[in-house]
């Protein structure tokens, strides 16, 4: 599925989110506490000595001595009359702003012993000075507490009342003290109505034809609900969107939203889940009494899985599921006692098989509509779509690079049109061309190009071999799928070289398909073992391959003589509760006839590539000299191939080509159209190497 050719903001401006006024209040109030404590508890004054501070005393220009017992420190306070004198005024005029207005102390002895060493040697002085009584000053003592050392007393309350005051503020979603935890229970979806719609629409979804046809009924339904109900009809209660990701479910539902002149709902599955009990049944009440109260409308539940799952399975004896407690909810508000009609529910999950049966049953999700990935024609119709915002050279045709990109849904595609506009500016193109669309394609199957991967001349030569016998075997195989391209360029974490082939898009394969396909797949290793008489680790994820395809001949499909028409594969068995329903005896016999297929695969491998071998060399060398070779290569190397069926690149890029009647790609091919060949170097060990 194609995303809109231009990013649009779909957040709803109405309702915002406002400044958060009480955090800045609070940390307003902090400081202006931390700069009151530090300067109002700070000594502040002139450092002076004793012996200063001895010669103001016998000038009778002190009026207080107060000693700080926990700083050690003296602070001195001048009379009135002292501070007028030209010897302090000069002195103290620097100190106003820190003294708040010549209020004292105006002088500060530091760093005395003790409290106690201070008056005595201050008694001691008055005596030998012979200070009459009455005009000794008397020391004062006194204690300050800092702003540091309050906090190093109550800083662990602080923080803790801090803690929590906070964490409500992120449990109730910031809602304010007139919310606080009293909105925990509100639902949390997006509105979108006539104040700010979504632009996108269905002309910008493309390649989904059926599954637009679905919905665009439901939007009819709202628009005009008098055109259905005279005739005795109800409106569906919900559509349920299934598909693999990146297919475009979500697109879809952001088309609906759109087009559909009413209110629309958006929400994912799991803002519905919170840590407190009952909070996701409450949020479900109050979405649909809030899609009540705007019906008719649409609500929209992404990745419904999240709470949608089977209610029962692992879950403790005795234990309160708060899921299943929220999905309980959601039934009944979606098919219930009180259900009121005019509120349409969309949803869409990659994972239709863990949803629970209640939920898919008519009256509730009324439609199912399969998204599936794109085929040949709808490949081309959203590679359209996404290169009208592109500035494209003249040569790119959109019909070749939906032939180059089987399997593709639609995000891949949307990614591919993207990573060839940045190669294009990286190389400081004034328009994107097809080798740039070229290298995007490998950059999505293969990845990112190693330019700085050092390999040595043996293992290329045993890459480009190995590619070689793939290439060979699909072009002598009728029911092969002939390569269209063979790097042997590493790219990737592990690959050293891929083959990237075209499958016909079909719904059937016969058993000679199947054979040719595992055939095709074991020439790697097949001519490995003709030129060097020596395997290597390269064919892991061919061997891998064959072995899931012999398998599903054997116990899928029945298509094994000695097995018979029986088919150990059940559609609805879960991954968690896997059980054999087969005897050892069978067991032994199905491992029997897989190697046994695997085997004749393998030496019709290496009968072709023996017979071939003039070919295998030309293809190797090639490749050893230009690195990547394509379809058109092969043709000038080694001639055309002897079948007269087109293949599906050739027939629906030629002109007259007439195969474009709609086909949906196979699952199992789709998932595996580029073969990735892994050589390991020896300095890079991993589990590949011991298979």
């Amino acid at each position: 599925m194609p995303d809109s050719p231009r990013k649009k903001n779909i957040i709803p401006k109405a309702g915002g989110k406002k400044p958060n006024n009480q955090v800045w209040i609070f940390i307003s109030l902090i400081i202006v506490v931390f700069s009151i404590s530090i300067f109002s508890n700070q000594s502040t004054g002139v450092i002076i000595t004793m012996k200063r501070f001895e010669d103001m005393v016998k000038s009778k220009d002190v009026q207080s001595v107060v000693v700080i017992t926990n700083q050690k420190t003296v602070e001195v306070t001048l009379k009135n009359e002292a501070l007028q004198n030209a010897k302090y005024k000069t002195e103290l005029e620097n100190q106003d702003f820190f003294s708040f207005g010549n209020q004292g102390p105006h002088y500060i002895i530091k760093n005395i012993l003790s409290a106690e060493d201070f008056k005595d040697d201050y008694i001691s002085f008055v005596e030998k000075e012979k200070i009459p009584e009455d005009e000794v000053v008397r020391v004062q003592f006194d204690e300050k507490t800092t702003f540091f050392e309050l906090l190093g007393s109550y800083g662990f309350l602080i923080i803790i009342v801090l803690f929590f005051w906070l964490m409500m503020r992120r449990m109730t979603g910031n809602s304010g003290p007139g919310g606080q935890i009293f909105n925990i229970g509100k639902s949390k979806a997006a509105l979108f109505d006539a104040d700010n719609k979504v632009k996108i629409t269905f002309d910008n979804v493309a390649g989904l034809d059926e599954a637009k046809e679905e919905v665009q009924e439901i939007v009819e339904f709202l628009r005009n609900p008098s055109k259905f109900t005279k005739l005795g009809g109800k409106i569906p209660k919900g559509a349920l969107l299934v598909g693999p990701p990146g297919t475009g479910k979500t697109l879809l539902a952001k088309a609906v939203a759109g087009e559909a002149a009413v209110p629309f709902f958006s929400l994912s599955g799991s803002d519905f889940v919170e840590m407190f009990v009952g909070v996701g049944a409450a949020r479900v009440r109050d979405l649909f009494k809030q899609a009540k109260e705007k019906a008719p409308c649409i609500v929209f539940i992404d990745e419904i899985d999240a709470i949608g799952r089977s209610r029962g399975k692992g879950q403790m004896p005795g234990s309160n599921d708060e899921r299943e407690n929220t999905l309980n909810s959601l039934l009944v508000e979606m098919d219930g006692f009180a259900t009121d009609s005019g509120v349409i529910i969309l949803a869409a999950t990659n994972r239709p098989d863990v949803l629970d049966q209640a939920l898919l049953r008519p009256g509730r999700f009324d439609r199912q509509i399969s998204i599936d990935k794109p085929d040949l024609v709808g490949r081309e119709a959203i590679f359209k779509v996404h290169l009208a915002p592109i500035k494209m050279d003249k040569d790119i045709d959109a019909k070749k690079l939906a032939a180059q990109t089987p399997g593709f849904a639609g995000a891949e595609i949307a990614n591919v049109c993207n990573e060839a506009a940045l190669i294009a500016a990286r190389r400081d193109k004034k328009a994107v061309d097809m080798d740039d669309f070229q290298h995007a394609i490998d950059r999505v199957i293969g990845g990112l190009e190693k330019k700085n991967k050092l390999i040595s001349p043996e293992e290329k030569k045993i890459v480009a071999y190995h590619e070689a016998g793939h290439a060979v075997a699909g072009w002598f195989l009728e029911h092969a799928d002939p390569l269209v391209k063979v790097s042997i360029v590493p790219r990737g974490v592990a690959a050293l070289g891929y083959a990237q082939y075209l499958p016909k898009e079909q719904f059937l394969y016969q058993t000679e398909q199947l054979m040719d396909e595992m055939c095709m797949t074991l020439s790697g290793r097949a001519a490995e073992e003709i030129i060097f008489n020596k395997i290597s680790t390269g064919a892991l994820s061919d061997l891998e391959r064959v072995t899931k395809v012999a398998y599903s001949i054997v116990t899928v499909y029945g298509m094994n003589d000695k097995i018979g028409h029986v088919s150990y594969y059940d559609s609805k068995q879960s991954e968690y509760n896997y059980s054999k329903p087969y005897s050892d005896a069978t067991a032994k016999t199905i491992d029997e006839e897989v190697k046994k297929i695997i085997d004749e695969a393998y030496q019709r491998a290496i009968k072709l590539l023996t017979e071939k071998k003039d070919k295998l060399e030309i293809i190797a060398q090639k490749l050893l000299e230009k690195e990547i070779i394509f379809q058109s290569d092969l043709e000038g190397l080694i001639g055309k191939r002897p079948f007269e069926k087109q293949t599906t690149y050739a027939a629906y890029t030629s002109p007259n080509g007439q195969e474009k009647e709609k086909l949906a790609p196979d699952p199992e091919k789709a998932s595996s159209e580029v073969e990735a060949d892994s050589n390991k170097s020896d300095d890079a060990p991993s589990t590949e190497d011991k298979n």
